[in-house]
């Protein structure tokens, strides 16, 4: 994709309520990093208040993916959970707008030697990741110690996707941004031995997926890692990040490259997947994305629902 530009169409009114929202992020996101933790902290309480549909469905995926806990325990990992969702706009701000000398300093990396000899091999990565409330943050750090391309979907607020494409892209100047969609991209990129973001843990629907247990229960699950390393003539590194809890900044792990992976099928790479999915969210559960519907596709049509009805708003029509 071609670097976002700015339009003069951007200074239409409809945008302004946008840009003041932004400037005042922007504002916001100059106070002290203790200081924007505890702001965010109090903002994630307010979502938890308000945002009734978001934690009917937080509350509902930690009851299916940790039945062994009590009420009250699951009670205040969603507290935590929010809590690390509001943490997650200032570290957007901050992943956009910092200083990189102000970035380094809370950054943890292990494991960079992976990628490096990968690079030095020529050897294409998927740097297989988990949808955390902490990957802007994790991306942007780990992307100022060494390019990665990344998956993209375009948002549908053209000034908010040209804000949000300059932040992500403003360290990783040669960096390239992929549509989700375009597999042809994304197996160019592979074999041309660089390295990309990419997460399988999110529900895309049963077309492209086979059903697979997570945390117990039959799930969803993309087969496109498999292809994409086997077209792309890849290695599979799985990449974690943490937000520590002392406050000192972020731990991004490189991990080494799964072997043998590709596998015998493409039922046995995505337990494999799966299990380690699971293994990394039970390390750091508050700071998981559980706002996704993660099991709402069921293995057969007739199979009960697993989450409530989304409540949609009737258009209002205009009276005359």
């Amino acid at each position: 994709m071609e670097r976002p530009r700015f339009r003069l169409y951007f200074l239409h009114p409809r945008f302004w309520p946008l840009w003041l929202g932004v400037g005042l992020l922007w504002l916001v996101a100059q106070l002290p990093y203790a200081v924007l933790l505890r702001l965010g902290r109090v903002l994630g309480t307010f979502m938890r208040w308000f945002a009734s549909e978001r934690r009917e469905i937080v509350a509902r995926n930690l009851e299916l993916c940790f039945p062994q806990l009590t009420a009250a325990e699951r009670a205040r990992l969603l507290r935590d959970n929010f809590a690390s969702s509001g943490i997650a706009l200032f570290e957007m701000a901050m992943s956009w707008w910092w200083p990189q000398t102000r970035l380094k300093k809370l950054a943890h990396i292990e494991g960079l030697e992976h990628l490096r000899q990968a690079q030095a091999e020529g050897q294409g990565v998927i740097l297989m990741a988990a949808h955390f409330t902490t990957l802007e943050i994790g991306a942007t750090l780990l992307g100022q110690r060494h390019t990665i391309d990344g998956m993209y979907r375009e948002h549908a607020n053209p000034l908010f996707d040209f804000i949000q494409r300059n932040g992500r892209e403003r360290i990783n100047l040669d960096a390239s941004a992929i549509e989700r969609d375009d597999v042809r991209g994304m197996l160019k990129v592979l074999r041309a031995g660089r390295a990309i973001w990419y997460a399988p843990d999110q529900d895309y629907g049963r077309k492209q997926s086979i059903f697979v247990p997570l945390f117990g229960i039959p799930a969803a699950t993309v087969t496109a890692t498999t292809k994409f390393a086997r077209l792309g003539k890849a290695r599979v590194v799985p990449f974690t990040q943490q937000r520590l809890k002392d406050g000192s900044g972020y731990r991004l792990v490189i991990h080494p490259p799964l072997e043998s992976f590709p596998g015998e099928s493409e039922e046995a790479d995505c337990l494999r997947i799966n299990h380690w999915v699971e293994q990394v969210i039970s390390a750091c559960p508050e700071q998981y994305l559980w706002a996704h519907r993660r099991f709402k596709t069921r293995p057969n049509k007739d199979d009960p629902k697993l989450y409530p009805k989304r409540i949609r708003r009737r258009k209002r029509t205009p009276r005359n």
